[in-house]
């Protein structure tokens, strides 16, 4: 990492007075290679979004198990069954302490939901609402990869899958480009719950080799990527005003 050390405003055209050069840093690609990458199989964390017996949101969560799966991922798939509530109960219950723990586990997720009255389900919703941005000094989400999808019971929509992209961008995940969205899912599963051949299943194949890439790509460099000027310079100014305070 390159600091403007030693620079003055005169020597920085471009720069603001406002700009805290001590704090500023210049991005390199030697910051990315200067990592430790992980040794562990890449893990994800996948969510649903309705609780019928058949239930094709689940049954495509499982055709993309399969593939991240096939691809050397260690996958977790959240069963919503049982989970209150946002705020409807302390936050030591038992399905709540399950999510979290496999958010923090995770190093990319997939949510997957109906569409239902043009809007992705509460169920789905739900699950995300319980996940909070920060837990303690951790942030659970923050620089971790999402794909989203969705199942429509008619023709091919796209409004779950934007709806999910902007709480992606609000969580701080990494939402990778392509996504997917099944028309009619009725008719895209067979009796066993199988996907059937077509093109709707081969987009889900390239969104899950997207997801998968872009994890490998990001795993071991997501707290660099989302280290942000402004909350090095906020931690400066409390080093410094607890040193001062303690010289008082």
């Amino acid at each position: 990492m390159l600091f403007l050390k030693g620079l003055s405003l005169s020597d920085t055209n471009c720069v603001s007075s406002n700009l805290n050069l001590t704090c500023f840093q210049i991005p390199t690609v030697q910051s990315f290679t200067s990592q430790v990458p992980p040794l562990h199989a890449p893990r994800f964390l996948l969510l649903y979004g309705s609780l019928r017996e058949r239930s094709y949101s689940k049954l495509l969560t499982l055709e993309a198990k399969r593939l991240l799966e096939s691809m050397g991922g260690d996958v977790r798939i959240f069963n919503p069954a049982d989970l209150p509530q946002p705020d409807s109960t302390p936050e030591d219950h038992e399905k709540v302490v399950e999510l979290r723990e496999l958010v923090v586990w995770s190093e990319g997720m997939v949510w997957c939901s109906p569409e239902r009255h043009g809007a992705m389900t509460g169920i789905l919703k739900s699950q995300i609402d319980w996940i909070p941005l920060s837990m303690g000094a951790v942030r659970p989400t923050q620089g971790k990869t999402l794909a989203v999808m969705q199942v429509c019971g008619g023709s091919q929509s796209f409004n779950a899958v934007n709806q999910m992209r902007i709480l992606g961008r609000w969580m701080r995940l990494i939402t990778i480009p392509n996504q997917s969205s099944v028309a009619k899912a009725y008719l895209e599963f067979d009796e066993t719950g199988r996907m059937k051949p077509s093109p709707y299943y081969d987009r889900v194949v390239d969104v899950m080799e997207e997801l998968f890439k872009f994890t490998l790509l990001t795993r071991g460099v997501a707290s660099y990527l989302v280290d942000r000027y402004s909350e090095r310079k906020e931690s400066a100014e409390e080093l410094s005003a607890r040193v001062n305070q303690r010289s008082i």
